[in-house]
């Protein structure tokens, strides 16, 4: 066999192994994302040119996502959100179309302190959808009838406010869990607490009674 046909199969078979770990390379990705975004992803696709692009789009989310510096809240901030938030509701029940108006600037002050920016309506919907896109629906249908609030009807005042809810029970817990178990492991670190090694010492104390008693003839 000619050297120049086995240096042209080895060129096709590279490009071919090329072609192949870069489509299940995009398939991967495209995996993941639909995973991550859900319908974000799907609507994405379709405001875009083609599945690629809306790929990019969201990879681009991901990666400004993660420069920011996005925090849980502290306990007592939760606690005085959710008192916040209890008095908007109150006030529903007189000033519908001013309740609603008060939830959006509330959920964008928790916002701002779990340190998510909030300059512009649309770059709030990205940032916000790289870890709260299950709920981002939500807000969109919120923002909307918020903008108009003044000629929607009570009904439609009530469903925003049910909306804004879901997307502020949502911000203001996430991360919760992990904050506590952080503090916990930093509090107890700080007092010499160590349950592993208590455990041990708790599992080497009864051993060594254990072996008192048999050489004392199990008395």
């Amino acid at each position: 066999m000619p050297t120049w046909l086995i240096v042209l199969i080895v060129v096709v078979a590279v490009a071919v192994l090329g072609a192949v770990i870069w489509l299940v390379t995009q398939e991967m990705q495209r995996k993941r994302l639909q995973q991550r975004f859900g319908p974000e992803y799907d609507r994405t696709v379709a405001e875009k040119d083609s599945p690629r692009a809306a790929q990019r789009e969201l990879a681009e989310r991901e990666r400004r996502h993660k420069e920011l510096d996005i925090r849980p809240l502290s306990a007592s901030a939760r606690e005085r959100y959710a008192r916040e938030w209890a008095q908007v509701q109150e006030k529903f029940v007189d000033q519908p179309a001013a309740a609603v108006g008060d939830a959006e600037r509330l959920l964008n002050s928790l916002m701002a302190e779990r340190g998510y920016p909030t300059e512009g309506y649309e770059q709030q919907l990205a940032d916000l959808s790289v870890r709260h896109a299950k709920t981002l629906e939500h807000y969109r249908a919120a923002h909307t009838t918020q903008q108009k609030r003044d000629g929607a009807s009570t009904e439609d005042l009530r469903d925003a406010m049910v909306r804004y809810r879901t997307v502020f029970e949502d911000l203001l817990t996430d991360g919760a869990d992990e904050k506590r178990d952080h503090d916990r492991d930093h509090h107890d670190r700080r007092n010499g607490h160590d349950h592993d090694r208590a455990d041990r010492h708790e599992t080497e104390r009864q051993a060594s009674a254990s072996r008192r008693t048999e050489s004392n003839g199990g008395r």
